[in-house]
């Protein structure tokens, strides 16, 4: 079972997803904002990680510790997000792998099928 690494800041849609994406077969630790995003990556043994943030600066700080963590730089990523174009760009301009965008409004499905993508 892969192992999920879920960052939202709405208690009620980190539940949602957690149940649905344990429904489609990953193992998911949900946590709200937090700045020790590589801490419980590693304590959870994260394969992946799901950043959903109310805004997308949040996330783009929480990705940034990810990628700029030695052990974390690889570890695939999906962005909710409700700016894409902006997330996009930004992420280009960072030359940003193993990170695939989910626009707002999302359905649980969709952050399956991006994870699927990522984690092969």
């Amino acid at each position: 079972m892969r192992k999920i690494l879920l960052i939202d800041d709405t208690p009620e849609i980190a539940e949602l997803l957690t149940f649905s994406l344990g429904d489609l077969g990953y193992e998911v630790f949900a946590a709200g904002y937090t700045s020790s995003v590589n801490e419980l990556a590693s304590q959870q043994r994260a394969q992946a990680v799901v950043l959903d943030c109310t805004s997308y600066g949040m996330s783009e700080a929480l990705f940034d510790a990810i990628r700029q963590h030695p052990g974390h730089s690889e570890l695939p990523v999906v962005i909710i997000s409700d700016t894409p174009e902006e997330a996009e760009k930004s992420l280009r301009s960072r030359k940003a792998r193993k990170v695939l965008l989910v626009p707002k409004p999302f359905t649980a499905s969709q952050v399956g099928r991006a994870l699927g993508q990522l984690l092969g």
